[in-house]
């Protein structure tokens, strides 16, 4: 290693390093198993990039460094069960931080200025990269994930006070739940077929919103099969809304760039909102109707 580093710059060139060696890796084998050809190119060029970047670094450390086997199961499996996009995002957003580990040492050594010329060439690729069916069909998910939420949030808090039986409860949660979201799957396809020149299949649109009302339903449903207790049913469903709603607005606020705490307070006001009022529904229609059971 060059004399005359100090101990911070050494550790900085050493992360920046194996970080290349690792993001290699990891663009390497999303090159490997994608299937469209223009995202399989640029993948490619991506890893070569990268493993030029940890060569560059390596004239200057003199050192050779593994790749971290854990960050590369990490994001592979991210990429199989979330989809491309939003893993590149999220790596992406790694990039920018190192960005601006690079630009504080670019000064001392000129050839970090090369990498941070890919680097930003890179985010400007994978921007206009990706077209994952997923993500086309967004709208639909949002549907129905969105009309799950506030609707059965809203009637299970009604039932949990007007039955208070957790059985009956997640029966009739249940049977709702599924009728709404083969309605709602229904209506999309209707709404979409109308639509005629619109971008979307309606047949797919129509199983994007029914399957994320239907996952949703089952999600909520859940605790009142498992709990005893109408009130701690109640208090788990709401706690598992809350964490669906978290992880899909994460989700989307990185794969399309959106704020992720703005839409996720949105969100959740509402279901909460819903839900509360419901609450008291159910307390009236039990004091006024005298429904014991």
């Amino acid at each position: 290693m060059e004399s005359g580093f100090s101990k911070d710059i050494s550790g900085i060139l050493d992360h920046f390093q194996k970080n290349e060696i690792t993001e290699h890796q990891i663009y390497e084998k999303l090159a490997e198993r994608e299937k469209d050809p223009h995202n399989k190119e640029v993948l490619g060029r991506i890893a070569g990039d990268e493993l030029k970047h940890y060569n560059i670094i390596k004239k200057l450390t003199g050192k050779e460094f593994s790749p971290d086997k854990r960050r590369i199961l990490w994001f592979t499996a991210m990429a199989r069960v979330f989809g491309l996009t939003f893993t590149i995002k999220l790596m992406e957003k790694g990039e920018k931080r190192a960005q601006s580990g690079y630009s504080e040492i670019k000064e001392k050594f000129p050839e970090i200025s090369r990498i941070l010329a890919d680097e930003e060439r890179h985010e400007l690729e994978l921007a206009d990269m990706i077209n994952e069916e997923k993500l086309g069909y967004m709208g639909s998910v949002v549907l129905g994930l969105n009309d799950a939420l506030v609707e059965l949030t809203g009637a299970l808090a009604g039932f949990s006070f007007a039955l208070q039986n957790t059985a009956l409860i997640g029966a009739i949660g249940l049977i709702t739940g599924i009728a709404a979201a083969l309605s709602m799957a229904a209506s999309e396809y209707l709404s979409e077929k109308a639509d005629g020149g619109g971008e979307k299949d309606p047949f797919r649109a129509a199983s994007y919103t029914g399957a994320a009302y239907i996952l949703t339903v089952f999600l909520l449903i859940l605790p009142y099969f498992i709990f005893g207790n109408y009130a701690v049913a109640l208090a788990v469903a709401i706690i598992t809304g809350i964490i669906i709603i978290f992880v899909f607005n994460f989700y989307i606020s990185v794969a399309k760039d959106l704020n992720f705490k703005r839409r996720f307070l949105e969100m959740a006001a509402i279901s909460l909102g819903v839900a509360g009022l419901s609450f008291v529904l159910g307390a009236v229609v039990k004091i006024v109707f005298g429904v014991d059971i």
